[in-house]
Parts: C-alpha cells; sequence; structure tokens
C-alpha cells in the first residue's frame, strides 16, 4: 500500500504516518517543515522498515506542487491511499484578523487540497482500490461566529468529500470525511482545550485514537467518521436545529471562551 499524506510533519499527518507505518505501507511524506519531513522519514524507516519518502512543499504554491508531482513522476510512484491532513486556522473574529491571514485558511483548507487530491487521483494505482481521507472537523457542522472562516472551510472539505465519493463509487475508490472535535496537536490547541472546560475535555479525542479509527473505517468503505459519542450527539443536535439559533449560541460561548485562552 502507497499512501501520501500531506501535513505530515506534525500533528494529526504526523500520527497518521506513524499509523500507517504500524500497518507496513509505504509512505510519501509532504509538509512545509522540511526538518520535521526527514525525522519522521528516518524515524519510520528504522522502528517500522518501511519505504518512506518526504519532499518539502508548500500547497498553496502551485509551482511548489507541480515541483512535487514532476518528483513522483520520476520515480514514478502511484498511489492506493491519500490522507488530506494539512490544513490551518487562525483564532479570533473576522474582522480582527489580517486579511491575508484569512484567505491563507481557505487556501490551504480548501484549494490546497482540491490540488492536491486531483493529481493524486490522476497517479492512482491500476485495477487497485483507492482510499481518500478529507479531514474536515466538528466545526464543518455548525456556524460558527469567531471561527467563521475555518468552519465554513471544514464544511467545504465535507460537502466535497461526499460528492467525490458518489462520483468515485463506481471506481473502486472509497472517500471518507473525518470530522474531528479538539485534538492536542499543539500549545495552542491545548490552551483552546483547557479555556473551554468540560466541553474541551467531553469533545477532545486521542489523536492516536482517531489515526487508528480513521484508517479501519476508511477500509471499510464508511463515508463519515466522527470521533467520540458526545461528538456525535452535537452533530445530529446541529442538524435538527436551526441554524441561524445554532450560530447564536455558539457565539454566545464562543466569545467568552476564545478570549480566555487567548489571553493564557
Amino acid at each position: 500500500m502507497n499512501v501520501m499524506i500531506t501535513g505530515a510533519a506534525g500533528g494529526l499527518g504526523r500520527v497518521m504516518a506513524i499509523e500507517c507505518a504500524k500497518r507496513g505501507y509505504n509512505l510519501f511524506l509532504t509538509d512545509r517543515n522540511k526538518a520535521g519531513l526527514e525525522a519522521i522519514k528516518i524515524g519510520l524507516e528504522r522502528q517500522y522498515g518501511i519505504i518512506a519518502a518526504a519532499k518539502k512543499c508548500d500547497l498553496t504554491d502551485c509551482g511548489d506542487v507541480d515541483a512535487l508531482f514532476r518528483e513522483i513522476d520520476r520515480h514514478n510512484i502511484r498511489f492506493d491511499m491519500l490522507l488530506n491532513v494539512a490544513g490551518i486556522d487562525f483564532e479570533g473574529g473576522f474582522q480582527d484578523r489580517e486579511r491575508e491571514k484569512v484567505v491563507k485558511i481557505v487556501s490551504l483548507n480548501d484549494a490546497a487540497t482540491l490540488r492536491i487530491t486531483h493529481g493524486v487521483l490522476q497517479r492512482r494505482r491500476e485495477k487497485k482500490p483507492f482510499y481518500t481521507v478529507f479531514v474536515s472537523s466538528l466545526a464543518s457542522m455548525f456556524p460558527m461566529p469567531l471561527k467563521a472562516t475555518y468552519a465554513a472551510s471544514k464544511r467545504f472539505l465535507y460537502d466535497f468529500a461526499l460528492a467525490l465519493g458518489q462520483e468515485l463509487k463506481h471506481e473502486n475508490a472509497n472517500v471518507l470525511a473525518l470530522c474531528p472535535g479538539g485534538m492536542v496537536t499543539n500549545e495552542e490547541v491545548t490552551a483552546a482545550i483547557e479555556a473551554q472546560g468540560f466541553f474541551g475535555r467531553v469533545t477532545t479525542v486521542p489523536m492516536e485514537k482517531v489515526a487508528r479509527k480513521t484508517i479501519d473505517r476508511m477500509l471499510r468503505g464508511s463515508g463519515t467518521y466522527i470521533p467520540g459519542g458526545f461528538n456525535r450527539f452535537l452533530s445530529v443536535l446541529g442538524r435538527i436545529i436551526p441554524r441561524r439559533t445554532v450560530a447564536a449560541a455558539v457565539y454566545w460561548r464562543w466569545n467568552h471562551t476564545q478570549k480566555k485562552w487567548m489571553q493564557l
């Protein structure tokens, strides 16, 4: 099994790479963090005996992505799986953020993901099953004031994954939308989870569990995975309560919580 993973140098991407290596999959890793990529590549090859390749790439840069695929084509690599993990968020209200930071959320979360997915689909291994994961978010289930751009970008991925899954259904391919709640990926996220108190704790699921179950469900043909029972309950509420009411409730809670963790 040949697997490409974006955002592989840290956070969920790194944990996904470890989970795939444990299963004996060969890896092609990409991220903007060259040092982090090389470290995980060497570590996984030594510990699990798999074949791993790593190439630094800014997925928001068309030239970088073209160079990435030229490297892939030069070695005639063909893929069985794509894990779209790379993503970004900048906390705070829409008007409080710099314009280009807001735009960058969409550039990486959505445009870059489409760019890499389109290229990898053209480089599938012939006559073999193909699997794709789009890392959306529990936030995609709700209109989220103070995280409006991020939530909307993840909603795009969620809807796109479901639609693409139907397009590829008869081509021996499966597409899964992963919609996790909180995950401890870095210090900033940890502070955010702690600031949310009870809700932060009950919506957080360990990354290792998310990675393992995501791949298991994808291989079984699932189309959506929302880790955590409480998170699944919240997603149901998000579907039955009017979205304008949800937006008002989220703002009421998020306004205080976000100010608290951004001051930590």
